[in-house]
């Protein structure tokens, strides 16, 4: 039995907190670190165009014999000019319907590239309520097609893995259930699941296929630079939006209607690309968490012995079974369900998922039921828990983690 109170003066620390705390650190680390290296490469240049800025607009006003307010305000009528879509190039129409569709579409992809924007109140109140439905619905359609893509390539991964292993002689011609396993014993297909790190090399080599591809059109017609269109695809992808380089803002283009349909395609099948990739990733990096968690935490387990385990940390223990043998292991993430061969000290591993049951009980809000209706779709069936049921620190409270939890298989560092 774990003492309540730590040795080290500190109260106990559930791992599930533990590890939100370090991933918070870790951004803000993360964040200063960007900062340091957009600041030292970008405030150069900026520094730089002020200063040209201001010897141009004062041999401006000399030139001229102009008045630096008067200019000024000039400028500012500009500037409000733009904002409705002005330019001095000559731009297609941004609020007409081709203009608008597109408008709506960088709103509930939650692009929001900025080059157009409604400037009456009655434009800006729809887009409040549009916005939220129009989001909601987006972001569920972007979860629904991570379920199907991952469903896709688990299948694909796993025909693979099974021919593989037909080859070897492992598994019998004929045979997708049960094969024998080079030591002897018995293994089951069943419930086989695709490593996490593969579909994570097959979303990045299709995501970089399809920006090489965009990029490629985008360059030809748009007139950019090949790598400031990778640059555009990767910012419009992601949702992150910036403006300073936006598609299809042309007055006119050659095939004009073949190249809208190219830009609408190509941007809806690179943001769910990326989306799925994001969700691929922050695995990733909860596996890193989980190992680093470990890592910090084992060297005061040693010297705290049993009265304090891992540096305070409260760890979980399963309602029934006995302590098992720590081992090396492979999460599956299809069930709740936990194989005997899973358990570990009598405490739930970083890479256990939470039943949808047990987190509705503790968190009696509308976000929990959406998530259990999400992943209940998502697995076909309602999902059951009991004594086996195994918790998920850290994953599953987000739609689109707990599809991507169902579908394939972690691994977890041995701590």
């Amino acid at each position: 039995m774990a003492c309540r109170g730590c040795c080290c003066g500190l109260g106990p620390l559930n791992e599930d907190n533990a590890r939100f705390l370090m991933l918070a650190l870790l951004i803000i680390i993360y964040l200063l670190c960007g900062a340091a290296v957009f600041s030292a490469l970008e405030y150069p240049r900026e520094k730089q165009a002020k200063e040209r800025w201001a010897q141009r607009f004062d041999h401006f006003t000399q030139k001229h014999n102009l008045s630096k307010k008067d200019l000024e305000n000039f400028l500012r009528y500009y500037e409000e000019a733009n904002v409705a879509g002005i330019r001095v190039d000559s731009t297609r129409p941004r609020w007409d319907f081709t203009g608008a569709f597109y408008f709506v579409g960088t709103v509930v992809s939650t692009i929001g590239f900025g080059m157009t924007t409604p400037t009456t109140v009655g434009g800006k109140v729809f887009l409040i309520f549009y916005g939220l439905i129009g989001c909601a619905a987006t972001i569920l359609f972007f979860n629904l097609f991570l379920e199907r893509l991952i469903t896709v390539l688990a299948f694909v991964l796993k025909s693979c893995h099974e021919r593989q292993r037909r080859r070897r002689g492992v598994l019998p011609h004929g045979s997708r259930q049960a094969c024998s396993a080079p030591d002897g014993r018995g293994e089951s297909l069943a419930g086989w699941k695709p490593s996490v790190y593969y579909v994570m090399l097959i979303l990045c080599l299709a995501a970089v296929l399809v920006s090489c591809c965009a990029s490629a059109m985008y360059s030809a017609v748009e007139g950019w630079g090949y790598f400031d269109s990778l640059y555009f695809c990767f910012v419009a992808f992601s949702t992150i939006g910036f403006g300073d380089l936006v598609s299809g803002q042309r007055a006119s283009y050659e095939n004009q209607a073949a190249y809208r349909l190219g830009n609408f395609l190509f941007i809806l099948t690179g943001v769910c690309c990326i989306y799925s990739l994001f969700n691929v990733i922050s695995i990733v990096i909860k596996q890193v968490l989980n190992w680093i968690l470990g890592r910090l935490t084992r060297p005061w387990c040693a010297h705290a012995g049993t009265c304090c385990p891992r540096m305070g940390l409260r760890p979980r223990r399963n309602a029934v079974g006995p302590r098992r043998a720590r081992i090396r292991h492979n999460v599956s993430i299809e069930t709740d369900a936990v194989n005997d061969s899973e358990e570990t000290d009598g405490r739930r591993m970083s890479g256990e998922m939470i039943s949808m049951r047990d987190f509705l009980a503790a968190n009696k809000v509308n976000l929990a039921i959406m998530q259990k209706q999400l992943s209940e779709t998502a697995n076909g069936h309602p999902r059951q828990s009991g004594s086996g049921s195994r918790h998920n620190g850290f994953s599953d409270g987000v739609g689109a983690l707990a599809i991507m939890n169902n579908r394939l298989a972690e691994t977890s560092v041995d701590r």
